[in-house]
C-alpha cells in the first residue's frame, strides 16, 4: 500500500464548533495511522497552542506532525523537533503595530509561550482569542522591547470587518514583496512572510516525509486553507467552508465538521 499524508486544518475542519473531535473522526484517524499513513495538523495557531491540542487529541505519536503559524513552523510532534521555521523581521513587526494602533485595530504577536499585546490592546479581544487557542497572554509596555522576530502578527476586528480588508490592502501596497495577509476567519487577519502559507508548507512536509505530492490530501474550510487545498494532490473543502474554498476544491464533503466530515475524507481518499 502506498503511504499517504493527510493535512488537516483544526478549527472548522477536524474540530467541531465546540472544539472537540468526534468519535467517528478519531476512529478513522486511528485506523489510517495504524496502516502507516501520516497525519499533519495544519493550522494558523502558534506552536504552543497546536501542541496542546495535539496532546489533547492524542496526536503525539509516530505518524503525527504539525504545521503551525499557517506554514511558519514545521514540527515533528513525536520527535519533538523543529523541521522548518520562518519569521517576520522585527522592523516590519514594529511598523505593523504602529499602523494598526494608528487605525485603532487590535493587533498582537507571539513569543515561544504567550500571546504578546501592548497595553492598548489588553481588552476582551485578546481574552476571547486566548480562550479559543488555549493560550495565555502577556502585556509588554512597548512592542519595540521584542528581541526575537515573531512568526506572524494577528489582527482582530469583530464588528467592522472591512477594516481588516483595508489593512491588508495597505500591507500589500507597503510591503507586498515580502509580506502577505490571509484571513483565518472573517474577523481575523494574519500577516505573514510572503512565502509562508499552508500550501508551501505542505510541499515542504511532503518532501521531508518522502511522500509524492499526488499522495497528499488536504482539508480545510477558510481562506487560509486555500493554498494547501490547491497544492495537495487532492484538495478537499468542508461543506461548512466558505464558498471560495468550496469552489477551489477537488471535492466537497457531504458531512460537516460537527458530523464526521474528516472520517468521510479518510474513507474516500486514504483507506
Amino acid at each position: 500500500m502506498e503511504k499517504k499524508a493527510l493535512f488537516l486544518d483544526l478549527d472548522g475542519t477536524l474540530l467541531t464548533d465546540r472544539k472537540e473531535i468526534t468519535p467517528g473522526n478519531r476512529s478513522a484517524i486511528e485506523r489510517m495511522l495504524s496502516l502507516g499513513h501520516q497525519v499533519i495538523i495544519t493550522t494558523g495557531r502558534p506552536l504552543v497552542s497546536a501542541l496542546t491540542q495535539a496532546e489533547r487529541l492524542g496526536f503525539n505519536r509516530p505518524g503525527c506532525r504539525l504545521i503551525c503559524f499557517n506554514g511558519g513552523i514545521l514540527y515533528d510532534v513525536y520527535g519533538k523537533k523543529m523541521l522548518e521555521h520562518s519569521t517576520l523581521s522585527l522592523e516590519d513587526t514594529f511598523r505593523l503595530f504602529d499602523e494598526a494602533n494608528h487605525r485603532g485595530i487590535h493587533i498582537h504577536t507571539y513569543d515561544e509561550e504567550s500571546v504578546l499585546v501592548e497595553p492598548l490592546n489588553d481588552t476582551y479581544r485578546v481574552i476571547r482569542y486566548c480562550d479559543t487557542t488555549l493560550m495565555h497572554y502577556r502585556v509588554i509596555p512597548d512592542i519595540r522591547q521584542l528581541s526575537r522576530a515573531p512568526e506572524k502578527c494577528f489582527l482582530i476586528e469583530y464588528d467592522e470587518q472591512e477594516r481588516l480588508d483595508e489593512f491588508r490592502e495597505w500591507v500589500l501596497s507597503w510591503a507586498g514583496d515580502r509580506l502577505a495577509g490571509v484571513k483565518s476567519a472573517p474577523y481575523y487577519l494574519e500577516i505573514l512572510p510572503k512565502d509562508s502559507n499552508k500550501g508551501t508548507a505542505l510541499l515542504k512536509m511532503a518532501k521531508l516525509l518522502g511522500i509524492p505530492v499526488e499522495n497528499t490530501v488536504s482539508a480545510g474550510d477558510a481562506e487560509n486553507d486555500m493554498a494547501m487545498i490547491l497544492a495537495a494532490g487532492t484538495g478537499v473543502a468542508m461543506i461548512n467552508g466558505t464558498p471560495e474554498v468550496r469552489a477551489a476544491a477537488d471535492y466537497v464533503t457531504e458531512r460537516d465538521n460537527n458530523h464526521d466530515g474528516v472520517a468521510e475524507i479518510i474513507e474516500r481518499f486514504i483507506l
